[in-house]
């Protein structure tokens, strides 16, 4: 098989091309990114040939378009990974790469015939839901008004929905994943959502107490569990929605027997969602208070339809997952790639 991966050099793109890397079903890739290795890359960077886009350009749409359509050409499939998290305060920049970018893919997949198109949505594009109950995939994707990233999500499916009605001949795959964490990508997660002043040392078991907002629960998936879950969304060319998350569900003592030798406390919603806003705003965070809302708000994901139809398998747990990562935070962990280099 060939497969292109739009936006293979960060967190999810790193494990797909690990993933593929090994994979003898697949015969060639070629990997776009907005930053692109000058030299012979090393592994799992090694495997694609690569492509200079950025998604999010200003000037005509065409442009961008017919970029794609030539790097698209003669792929059995297409996996849209790229997403833009910062800059968090350019509303605009980030809509056009992460909508207007969807939309352009899709654009190019259907002018150069490729048959397959795997776009990774996100928990954030489902509405809220505060119980423990896992939701399947027929759960309404409204997001969250409040968080421009799980808007966005929302905005991309949609484009996806008016792309199924109008092309039919092009099956789409939507890949809807919990938080996704792995080692190496500790340095670029904390850049993206925690920032300079938090030191790593602090997340190494020397927090005096972890304060942890009531009720918070999430899931995750390591970004091996979902490069495999991927590779069988391509090579059983699957259609529709697939959840995916890793088992169990990562609560405040799995997160304090990390960072604080066990110790947490319980605070309310109120004044954590006021202090991050205040920091986002004096630009001492990087994100602001949409995130922790969706955080928050987050379904838990049913995967039983990637069990029975892509034989989904985690081999690590949300709580595994999350400590892998953590393990990255607090050892500056990357990869050779510009998004996750140390």
């Amino acid at each position: 098989m060939r497969v292109v991966v739009v936006g293979a050099s960060g967190n999810v793109g790193t494990a797909v091309l690990r993933r593929l890397r090994a994979d003898e079903s697949v015969t060639s890739v070629r990997a776009l990114a907005r930053r692109v290795p000058h030299a012979t890359p090393p592994a799992p960077y090694d495997v694609a040939e690569w492509w200079p886009v950025d998604l999010g350009a200003s000037g005509p749409d065409e442009r961008t378009v017919d970029h794609l359509r030539r790097a698209f050409a003669g792929a059995d499939a297409v996996v849209h990974l790229a997403w833009a998290i910062q800059p968090s305060r350019d509303r605009d920049r980030l809509r056009r790469v992460n909508v207007d970018g969807t939309r352009r893919v899709i654009e190019a997949a259907v002018l150069s015939g490729v048959p397959h198109l795997v776009v990774v949505s996100s928990v954030g594009a489902y509405s809220p839901a505060y119980d423990d109950d896992p939701r399947a995939e027929d759960w309404p994707t409204d997001g969250l008004r409040s968080s421009s990233y799980s808007q966005d999500k929302v905005a991309q499916e949609r484009l996806l929905d008016e792309a199924e009605r109008r092309h039919p001949g092009l099956r789409i795959a939507r890949v809807r994943p919990a938080l996704v964490f792995q080692r190496a990508a500790g340095s670029e997660i904390k850049g993206l959502f925690l920032g300079p002043l938090v030191p790593r040392q602090l997340l190494d078991g020397r927090l005096p107490v972890l304060p942890w907002p009531a009720g918070l629960r999430v899931q995750a998936v390591h970004g091996d569990d979902l490069a495999d879950a991927i590779r069988e969304v391509v090579v059983r060319q699957a259609t529709g929605p697939f959840n995916l998350a890793g088992t169990g569900v990562v609560r405040a003592a799995d997160v304090a027997d990390v960072v604080s030798g066990g110790d947490w406390r319980e605070v309310p919603h109120t004044p954590v969602r006021r202090a991050l806003w205040a920091a986002w705003r004096l630009r001492l965070a990087p994100v602001g208070p949409g995130w922790f809302d969706m955080a928050v708000g987050a379904p838990l994901l049913d995967t039983s339809r990637a069990e029975r139809e892509l034989a989904f398998r985690p081999r690590w747990s949300s709580v595994a997952a999350m400590r892998d990562l953590m393990d990255g935070l607090v050892h500056g962990a990357g990869t050779a790639s510009p998004p996750l280099k140390p």
